[in-house]
């Protein structure tokens, strides 16, 4: 299966769901698996490839089926310390996202999802039972039997505002997040996010999050691709939308501590690597993936 768009998108296998229930089927297929070990959102990566192990070498803990590859070789990961392999170091997927495969790339953010989820519904938020793995790692079912709980991912939007003009002189606004402390990312731009709330559509989420955070009245949103971002797991919706780039900026002082308006030269520039005063979004980001598509545009 082949994927275009942001690169967390790009998943290759075959998640092939009908096997999750059949256990002889599984039984013989952890026989012959590649497995990833996943160690609280981190796993093993050595000279810029996803480290694999066969069953015997994977260490106890929850299995996860993932799915098969075109070959049909199954791939299982597992939630557990991660072993000492010479040559490995333990990476997280913001770190090794770049490196990996558009496959391996798919491969870890699944299973750093699965993973993640996991570990916050070892109890039942509806009875308080404890629950156990299910369905090949894809549900929980409570300890006596009368519940069954099901992966869930949380979307969010993310929206690149521009003024809809074309050419070098278009512009776009971005934001700094009050959250971002980290050394040297002070004059970091990113698009505009939010969580889509209950009763809400996509697209109602774009507009009142961009009015929260900026005081800026958008038009015109069209959806642009999504990606996983399993931290621990959500679902980006990815857009762009029209605003007025003479409108006033009133910033939520809790959400983004700045914003403004940038031309598309000057995003072209810094995608380009020339020297700015502002940095953009990371690449694995689906946030890097809405600029650069406008700028390009």
């Amino acid at each position: 299966m082949t994927v275009t768009g942001p690169l967390l998108s790009r998943d290759g296998l075959d998640r092939s769901a009908h096997r999750r229930t059949d256990q002889a089927w599984l039984d013989e297929a952890w026989a012959k698996a590649r497995v990833v070990v996943v160690d609280e959102g981190r796993v093993l990566v050595r000279d810029e490839a996803l480290v694999f192990l066969d069953a015997g070498q994977a260490p106890d803990g929850e299995r996860y089926f993932l799915g098969v590859d075109d070959d049909e070789v199954p791939y299982f990961a597992v939630a557990a310390e991660t072993p000492e392999i010479p040559g490995a170091k333990k990476r997280d997927l913001r770190g090794v996202g770049l490196t990996l495969s558009g496959r391996d790339v798919g491969i870890v953010a699944t299973a750093v999802a699965l993973a993640n989820w996991h570990v916050r519904h070892a109890y039942s938020p509806l009875s308080g039972q404890a629950t156990t793995l299910g369905e090949a790692g894809w549900t929980r079912v409570s300890d006596d039997g009368s519940e069954t709980l099901w992966p869930r991912t949380d979307p969010a939007v993310i929206m690149l505002v521009h003024d809809g003009v074309d050419g070098p002189d278009g512009r776009c606004l971005l934001g700094h997040n009050a959250a971002w402390k980290t050394p040297g990312w002070e004059n970091r731009y990113s698009c505009l996010a939010g969580f889509v709330e209950p009763g809400e559509s996509a697209e109602m989420s774009v507009a009142r999050e961009v009015f929260e955070e900026v005081g800026v009245e958008v038009r015109d949103i069209t959806y642009v691709s999504s990606q996983p971002w399993p931290f621990p797991g959500s679902i980006m919706l990815g857009f762009h939308a029209v605003a007025d780039p003479e409108a006033e900026l009133t910033f939520e002082p809790t959400e983004i501590s700045h914003a403004r308006w940038f031309t598309r030269e000057e995003i072209r520039a810094v995608l380009a690597g020339e020297p700015r005063d502002f940095g953009l979004p990371t690449p694995i980001s689906i946030a890097h993936y809405l600029v650069e598509t406008w700028a390009n545009r």
